[in-house]
């Protein structure tokens, strides 16, 4: 590093992304004239694909030692350990994240650095549209929404993975080295001094994405049980409510026996109640499953993510 030279590093976490690489490092790259008084830095984090896309990097890292880093993972760990690899890699003044397959627009990095330079910890490209399906924007949507009523307060509604932050926030972030969450909650919940940059995230032109149904269903439940009491509170109130029902309802079978001698009858019923009772129990039992298993995860301490290989020839 240059001395008196500020450095900006870039972590992009890869998986599956051969054919948009050839066009996700150079507009990268190009970063580097449009910041003159910069150093770049960009960190490539492989989660474990089982295409070129190594190999595309490796190409690169050769071409530009000075400007790449990559960073091979011994398996795929997921998108947000891949994160907080390249964020334990990174060596910049600032690091900014973005996905590697071009549906976020690099250009605005520039932007970003501008508001860090003025003093902001955090810089957060928040999705005001996206050029997507209505269903996916649907659950998007409703998923940011509940986020911010239930869990983070204040959350961005579009939400965001494409953002800059300070190096005393990537700091924070290595030394809490939390599991089974969503990093840009977490980094959002530290409460630095932020901004929102509103932008239209891109359709993807090229491959496929790998951001299958069972991943956002892990994300979602990682959400609601790292940053809200809800489902706590959810099985504390339902409990009270079946409790509740049950009472008045065995009230009312005593009384109706005692007063008026009728007869307690109602196999169907009865079977019913068993049945409604027994499955809110078992989701109960899901519920505090979940978070049990986090609290096994978390005692283990087994790493995040091993990285195999620090490709860097500077």
């Amino acid at each position: 590093m240059r001395p008196g030279v500020k450095k900006f590093s870039i972590v992009v976490p890869v998986y599956y992304n051969e054919l948009n690489l050839p066009d996700t490092v150079p507009q990268l790259l190009a970063l580097g004239e449009k910041l003159p008084q910069w150093e770049l830095e960009l960190v490539f984090v492989d989660d474990g694909s089982g295409d070129r896309s190594l190999q595309i990097l490796l190409d690169f890292q050769k071409q530009f030692p000075l400007q790449i880093r990559v960073v091979k993972l011994s398996r795929n760990f997921g998108s947000m350990a891949a994160i907080q690899a390249g964020y334990a890699v990174a060596t910049g003044d600032c690091v900014g994240m973005i996905a590697a397959d071009l549906q976020d627009p690099p250009e605005l990095f520039l932007q970003m650095i501008d508001h860090w330079e003025r003093g902001r910890k955090a810089v957060f490209a928040v999705r005001s549209d996206r050029q997507e399906s209505l269903t996916q924007k649907f659950f998007s949507n409703t998923y940011y929404a509940l986020i911010k009523r239930y869990a983070i307060p204040g959350y961005p509604g579009g939400g965001f993975d494409f953002l800059l932050i300070d190096r005393q926030i990537v700091e924070e972030v290595n030394r809490i080295g939390e599991k089974n969450t969503n990093i840009m909650s977490l980094i959002f919940w530290l409460g630095h001094d932020h901004v929102l940059i509103p932008y239209v995230r891109k359709k993807r032109d090229k491959g496929t994405s790998r951001w299958t149904l069972a991943k956002k269903v892990k994300l979602f439940i990682d959400s609601f049980v790292a940053f809200s009491y809800l489902p706590i509170r959810f099985l504390s109130t339902v409990g009270f409510i079946v409790a509740a029902s049950s009472f008045i309802y065995g009230g009312f079978v005593f009384y109706a026996w005692a007063a008026h001698k009728i007869e307690v009858k109602g196999w169907s019923t009865l079977i019913l109640l068993l049945a409604f009772t027994a499955g809110v129990q078992m989701m109960m039992l899901g519920i505090l499953g979940e978070y049990l298993w986090r609290t096994l995860d978390e005692t283990r301490k087994r790493p995040l993510y091993v990285i195999d290989t620090i490709f860097d020839t500077r």
